[in-house]
């Protein structure tokens, strides 16, 4: 088991940038495939991007988020991040930080077993 705690989320204008970042601690990173999720109020907690256990690891991503958000990680930090670029409104949300012990990045929700609580970010127009 892994501890997770988020931070960089604030507020941004649309078109600006975040970079979230991922603090582990209580396990082995390297061991973990990473991913982020966002949520909003009333909806599902929704797929961002993954990136696999190698600092240069396979790395997914959620079509909105394609091209514009950047993830990876740092093993020697025991940290992952999200980098944001040219948000936009529909970016807004709570972010999660998630853990998976397996080399394979995916989308799926329910076999992430370690969260952290969350970084709220709100873009505005």
């Amino acid at each position: 088991q892994v501890q997770l705690v988020e931070s960089g989320g604030g507020l941004a204008q649309a078109g600006g940038s975040l970079r979230l970042s991922c603090q582990a601690s209580g396990g082995r990173f390297s061991d973990y495939t990473m991913g982020w999720f966002r949520q909003t109020p009333g909806t599902e907690r929704e797929f961002v991007a993954a990136i696999s256990r190698l600092s240069t690891g396979k790395t997914l991503y959620a079509e909105p988020v394609e091209g514009r958000f950047t993830i990876f990680r740092d093993n020697a930090k025991k940290t992952a991040y999200l980098e944001m670029n040219n948000l936009k409104p529909e970016d807004s949300g709570r972010y999660y930080c998630a853990a998976r012990q397996s080399d394979h990045a995916v989308r799926i929700r329910s076999v992430y077993f370690d969260w952290g609580q969350g970084t709220q970010v709100t873009v505005t127009s």
